[in-house]
């Protein structure tokens, strides 16, 4: 349910105690036989909070020992690039990481400057560290990457995510084996995990300018020129995360006319405006997060917003507002497949399950290959790579593409390089992203879509994510014959982790969520409003019917 409060700014009683925050992170012992205290990584690696008692300094101690093991066992020697984002608890969590690290011999490159590191700036230092190596070759020098994240989560939350050599987000074979050995020192008390002491082992790390090498390269993957030249008016909200700098360095060193709409970065928050359920959470595709930034859309040509990594994009028009995830990407391929870069030879477009149809529809008249793949970014890492996917989107506002010669750029989500996209749009086309997604519903029809959660305890959660076709008994959704039922992606076959159902003019998603007892329902109607209120309906019986009510 909608609080009341969605859209207003942040008060006193809302913001986290930092002090308790950080405190928590290294007086909690979590135990290791309760399953909400464990490692687990979910499809953008372990989240948690130290007051939960889910993300303290035994959980990275151990997790960052089980990263050491498997990169020794995968024959992976190279550099490890660090960064980390700006909550609280990215700063500790990132101080426990260089220990265990150096105490296992590992070389690390932390940033120059100090400063946090976005998650598209780890992927791209690794990709570039990488590059004319074979990836699958062992004591090869190949580098990885972890970053300390937890994404958009609220301000109490941390995360810490692994990125193997192809530069992406591990993909669930690996964190199924670093969840596993890190849960395994857990109950054997942290046996077996070396350390080394911060003041000694921060003076045995290498640096990096992160910074520096991912703003210089931007040219490469978009045509900055030509944002310059049209003069385009960008506003760049970083919403208090790593892009801040970012921002600041991309503005001076291409001479563009972009105003860092909000410079502060405070570990609270306390400067955003509440998300939809009335938490702060730093989700720069709400738009009730993102109402301060939409209060001044009339005062910048484009203007944009990212999360706390810097891995997702908000799109911020004078006609539009801030655009739907889903319209943005269907805006985004079109304009990219659609001429403004010759020198790809991808005949694909990857977009998640979940995503919109009107992207299909947009594949269809470019005549260009649809690739469907299950949630989560990893999927996309192998076309990216060898550039046979131009471009790869989420619904939730990740995506990334190849550089203008058709090579990869990064394997993971870059908020920066999206939001810059909509610019280069502006200033190609004398139209903004806004007002091309009316052409698209115009020429394809405009559809409604929306996500729902409904309740579902642990054992109704895995029953849903091991679903076969058979047990879906109707024959359709909303007054539609049903044409296809789902629990593999058509893209790649892939477990879906859920089921898709597919009717003419509409569809449903059901998939269970990582983190809370709630399945989540995404739909889509390309007749209206109305008839996605009667997809969800039926989906919903449909999918309780299947778990037993």
């Amino acid at each position: 349910m909608t609080s009341d409060r969605a859209g207003q700014p942040a008060q006193l009683s809302d913001l986290v105690d930092v002090p308790q925050l950080v405190s928590s992170y290294y007086v909690l012992t979590p135990d290791p036989e309760d399953v909400d205290q464990q490692v687990a990584f979910g499809t953008s690696g372990h989240r948690g909070s130290s007051l939960k008692t889910s993300f303290n300094e035994q959980h990275i101690l151990a997790t960052t020992q089980a990263i050491v093991d498997y990169r020794r066992e995968q024959g992976v020697d190279g550099p490890l690039f660090l960064g980390a984002d700006t909550h609280a608890l990215s700063g500790p969590a990132w101080t426990t990481a260089i220990e265990v690290l150096v105490a296992a011999g590992v070389t690390v490159l932390v940033d120059s400057q100090d400063g946090v590191v976005p998650t598209p700036a780890v992927s791209h230092a690794i990709l570039r560290a990488n590059r004319g190596k074979d990836l699958g070759a062992k004591g090869a020098g190949l580098a990885d990457g972890i970053v300390v994240t937890p994404s958009h989560n609220p301000p109490g939350d941390g995360g810490f995510k692994y990125n193997p050599p192809h530069g992406g987000p591990a993909d669930s074979d690996a964190t199924k084996v670093i969840a596993a050995a890190a849960n395994d020192y857990l109950r054997r008390g942290l046996d077996g995990v070396g350390r080394t002491p911060f003041a000694r082992a921060i003076t045995q790390v290498g640096r990096y300018d992160f910074l520096g090498t991912y703003v210089d390269d931007l040219p490469s993957v978009l045509d900055i020129d030509a944002i310059r030249d049209a003069g385009v008016r960008i506003g760049a909200d970083p919403l208090g995360g790593a892009a801040v700098h970012y921002w600041e360095a991309i503005a001076e060193r291409h001479r563009l006319d972009l105003t860092v709409v909000n410079p502060v970065v405070d570990p609270t928050w306390r400067f955003m405006t509440l998300d939809w359920d009335g938490k702060i959470r730093m989700d720069c595709s709400s738009p009730s997060a993102m109402a301060s930034l939409v209060a001044r859309k009339d005062e910048y040509d484009i203007a944009t917003g990212n999360d706390a990594d810097s891995d997702r994009h908000g799109i911020v028009t004078p006609d539009g507002g801030l655009m739907n995830p889903n319209h943005y990407l269907a805006v985004a391929i079109q304009y990219l497949y659609g001429g403004a870069r010759p020198g790809w030879r991808s005949e694909r477009i990857g977009k998640t399950l979940v995503s919109s149809s009107m992207i299909d529809r947009v594949a269809a008249d470019l005549g260009k290959e649809l690739w469907e793949v299950p949630v989560g970014f990893k999927w996309f890492v192998p076309g990216l790579l060898d550039g046979s996917v131009g471009f790869g989107g989420e619904e939730s506002a990740g995506a990334s593409f190849l550089r203008t010669d058709g090579t990869v750029w990064t394997t993971d989500k870059d908020g920066i390089i999206l939001a810059l996209l909509a610019s280069e749009i502006q200033a190609k086309t004398g139209r903004s992203p806004s007002e091309h997604y009316a052409d698209l519903v115009a020429a394809h029809g405009g559809p409604a879509y929306a996500r729902i959660d409904a309740p579902a305890d642990r054992e109704q959660k895995a029953r849903l994510s091991s679903l076969s076709p058979d047990a879906v008994t109707a024959d359709s959704v909303a007054g539609e014959p049903i044409t296809a039922k789902l629990t593999e992606a058509p893209g790649n076959g892939a477990a879906v982790g859920g089921l898709k159902v597919t009717t003419e003019s509409a569809w449903f998603a059901a998939r269970p969520s990582g983190t809370e007892d709630v399945y989540k329902i995404y739909a889509e109607s390309f007749r209206g409003p109305e008839h996605l209120a009667q997809v969800q309906a039926d989906a919903k019986a449909l999918v309780d019917d299947v778990l037993g009510g």
